[in-house]
């Protein structure tokens, strides 16, 4: 479904090079809830980039659900991007003048899908995770949790192969974290292939496999015998 093959990523500051990733190779197969840790600089937020076309790898092949994310166009990557991708960011990045199903249908209006067309799909998605009674309310009227619910909702409006979550939980108190990695564990047991990025071991239990990095290089992929409950 994901297959990363020896991607390298480097970055160039001023006369220096920075390597952010180096040689990296595995496969995710879809229905999976993969973790990926490591600290700060370790390349997993540049690997996470990767996986959801927003960057490129300066070597090495990536393909996502049977696309090549390697060597296109800026607009080949994006319309990959929007098709097959969803984003869950740790500051939910809401719009404040919209309401939670104007949010989600975001990503539909973009594509030029008229809202009447959307609203009923949006409805639902946000019925599925737990917010049916804060359909019109905005982002000001919204909880963390709530405003992270509404972020996975809009995730999923385009029916993605994957959802890509970078520190879902990091701005949130324990208790609204377990909601949401619970929220997230359920999508993954319907069937959604679920990457996401945290430094968090008791987040990262919550799914199926984990593969720790450092210094640009996977150090652990670790399978998982049972989820957190």
């Amino acid at each position: 479904m994901i297959q990363v093959s020896h991607v390298s990523k480097t970055y160039v500051q001023g006369e220096r090079e920075i390597s952010a990733l180096s040689n990296v190779s595995f496969h995710i197969e879809k229905g999976e809830f993969l973790s990926i840790m490591g600290p700060s600089g370790s390349g997993k937020s540049t690997l996470l980039n990767l996986i959801g076309g927003l960057d490129q790898p300066t070597s090495g092949q990536i393909f996502l659900d049977g696309s090549a994310l390697h060597g296109i166009s800026d607009d080949e990557l994006t319309l990959i991007r929007r098709k097959k991708v969803g984003f869950v960011f740790q500051f939910f990045n809401l719009l404040p003048i919209l309401t939670a199903e104007e949010n989600v249908g975001l990503p539909l209006l973009l594509d030029g899908v008229p809202f009447s067309q959307i609203r009923d799909k949006a409805v639902r998605i946000l019925e599925s995770v737990g917010l049916g009674s804060r359909i019109g309310h905005r982002p000001e009227q919204l909880s963390g949790g709530e405003m992270q619910r509404v972020a996975i909702a809009r995730a999923l409006i385009t029916d993605p192969a994957v959802l890509l979550a970078d520190e879902p939980t990091g701005n949130l108190d324990s208790h609204i974290s377990e909601d949401i990695l619970g929220l997230l564990k359920n999508l993954n047991q319907a069937g959604q292939t679920i990457v996401m990025v945290t430094h968090d071991n008791k987040a990262a239990g919550f799914g199926k496999r984990i593969i720790k990095f450092k210094d640009g290089g996977i150090t652990e992929d670790i399978s998982l015998s049972g989820s957190t409950e």
